[in-house]
Parts: C-alpha cells; structure tokens; sequence
C-alpha cells in the first residue's frame, strides 16, 4: 500500500498571510553566515523578536543548547522583548535560516490540524555542514508530538527549501527553473523531471498549478530562490521587483520574469494582477554584490516587516507594500548588516499555521 500523502490526507500549505500560531527564527550562531558581523546580527535578531511580537506573532526561537538559550535571552532582556510571547526549542543545528532549514508546516481546514511537512535539506546543494539542519523539522516533530509528512518521490527523499517557492493558498505555486530544474549548478533533484517535481508539489502542498519563473536575482546564494524577487500578497497578486537601470544585469533578469508572469494563469483561469515593486540600489560589501531586495518581507499576522537599506526606494517600497496591506502595519527592518549573510527577513523566518 502506498505512503498517505498530505494532499490525500486533506493537507495542503496556506498562504503566508493567513492566521499563524507562531512565527520560526533561529537565533544566529555560525559565525560563517555573518564574517565579521556576528556581534552585530544578535541586535538586529532581538529587533525582528521584539517587532513580531508587537505584530501579533508568538515566536518560536530554535537554539543549539541551553548556553545558546543564555546568550538570545540577555539579548531579548536588553531589547525588551516580551518573553510570555516567546518559546525556545533547544535542538542542533547547522545554520539558523529557518525558511529553509526549519520546519514547515501544512493545515487540513476541515479538520483544523497543522503537520510537519519535512523536505530534504542539504544546505542549498552546495555546502557542506547540512546534516544537523536536516533533522530539525523531525525533532521538533517529536518533541512536541506532531504529525509529519515525509517527502518522497521515485523511492528518494525530495529536496526543497521554503524559499525556492511561493504559494497563495488557493493551489498556485511560484518558483525557478534555475533552483529545481537546474541540472548542472547546485541541483537539488538530479532524478526528477520538471513533471516529478510538480507532481511532489501537488501532492505535498496542494499546488495543482506551478508557475515557472526563469531565474533569480543577482547574488542570490540559493541559485535562484523566488522570495527575493517574486511574492504573492494575495489570491490574485503578485509583486515583482524591479530594476529600471538597463545597465544592471538585474533588469533584464527581472523583465524576463516579468514576460512569464504577464502569459501566466492562476489554478482559477484568471491572470494575476501584477504589480512592480522597486530594488534599492545594488549593495556591494568586500567586493560581493548581496542580494538585497524589498521582496524579502515577512508577512505577519498584523503587520509586514519589510527590509531597508538606507536607500531612496526605501519609502517608495514600504508606500507599495501599504498599499497592498492595507489592514496590516509596514515595519521596516534595517537589513544592511542582515543582508551580508545573503538573505533578510522572510528567508530567516518560517510562519507556523493556526490550527
């Protein structure tokens, strides 16, 4: 008899913005995801706590230990943070990127049950102290006594990290040929087809229609990930970043997406309305462009805490984002330091459904 999959067991993943019970951060460790910067990071991790808490968000941190439990305390103490709305969950970990290292989570409406969804994780196929992070989402699973699904697909394990999509709750997903169809750079599933992976995204997330976007945007890590670039906001809408300067190797990769986004369709026959959301002007540190961009947000339940960068387009991206979220407050989050470890605030973050 075949495995139960979420989709036959009436799971599937919800939107970003739909109700959570806590929202996932690991507080930051490895001293390699931020050379130079460490010290620096805990301030910035203590602000993001401090802001989701205000947002209406219980926070779950992941630490390595009781001492690393110590340290993201005194931090907290210092910067205010309510701690009856915070909860720590002391497991071994490699890395503290919770939108792909962490748990994620999938909902059955009809029963009003959130399960651990667990994809493999192998530190975005390239790097190698990925085993720790890859047993994270079991160890929660079994310390607080949830449900989880384990993907597989052809007999192997199917890798795939939370900010590789995007998803609006209704059945349509956003994500990359360049990060799950590239077969020759930092590949993630070299025995799936684009047919197979489709087909593990209905089934485990309940995306029956995926949206296959080109590439990513300039010093992304992840070779490719859609959350710095490409976000839903709601059923119906997606915002795209946007590169005006033609000299940027930014703007043709952004108009090319946007080309695919324009002859796209959602799972209800409708076209997405789309709306374009400005980058900041690119931000170069010991020669490395980062990856900065204003669509790294983190959709909470009462607000959107937006990353800056001490930028022109700061007001203009945080104006767009008020618009869109006109019920919840924009908070920005200044990310100049964040961003040195090649990612901000959504992929930082993992949201946990209400149930």
């Amino acid at each position: 008899m075949s495995k139960q999959t979420p989709l036959d067991a009436g799971f599937k993943m919800p939107a970003e913005w739909e109700a959570h019970r806590a929202t996932w951060i690991g507080w930051c460790h490895n001293k390699n995801d931020f050379p130079g910067k460490i010290a620096p990071i805990h301030w910035v991790y203590g602000e993001i706590t401090r802001k989701l808490i205000e947002a209406g968000e219980r926070v779950a941190i992941l630490v390595q230990n009781e001492k690393h439990e110590a340290k993201a305390r005194n931090i907290l103490t210092k910067t205010s943070a309510d701690f009856s709305k915070i909860e720590f969950y002391q497991i071994p970990h490699n890395r503290g990127w919770m939108r792909d290292s962490g748990p994620m989570f999938v909902k059955n409406d009809e029963a009003n049950e959130t399960a651990v969804i667990k994809f493999k994780f192998n530190a975005w196929a390239k790097y190698a102290d990925w085993h720790l992070d890859n047993q994270v989402a079991v160890k929660f699973a079994k310390q607080s006594k949830r449900r989880i699904f384990h993907v597989e697909y052809k007999g192997e394990e199917v890798v795939l990290e939370g900010g590789a999509i995007d998803v609006n709750g209704a059945g349509t997903l956003l994500s990359t040929e360049e990060c799950l169809l590239d077969y020759k750079t930092q590949t993630r599933n070299p025995h799936l087809s684009r047919e197979d992976i489709e087909q593990a995204l209905r089934e485990n997330l309940g995306a029956s229609n995926v949206l296959w976007l080109n590439k990513g945007i300039v010093g992304d890590d992840t070779h490719g990930h859609v959350d710095d670039f490409c976000r839903f906001v709601d059923k119906n809408t997606i915002v795209l970043a946007e590169e005006k300067n033609p000299a940027d190797a930014n703007h043709r990769i952004l108009e090319e997406n946007r080309e695919r986004l324009e002859g796209f369709k959602l799972e209800n026959g409708a076209k997405p309305e789309i709306v374009r959301l400005p980058m900041p002007a690119p931000l170069v540190f010991a020669g490395i462009r980062l990856p900065a961009s204003y669509a790294n947000f983190y959709i909470a339940n009462e607000a959107v805490l937006v990353p800056t960068f001490n930028d022109s387009n700061d007001r203009a991206a945080l104006g767009i984002l008020a618009e869109l979220f006109p019920s919840r407050k924009i908070v920005g989050i200044h990310a100049v330091d964040l961003v040195w470890g090649l990612g901000t605030l959504h992929c930082l973050s993992q949201q946990e459904p209400l149930a």
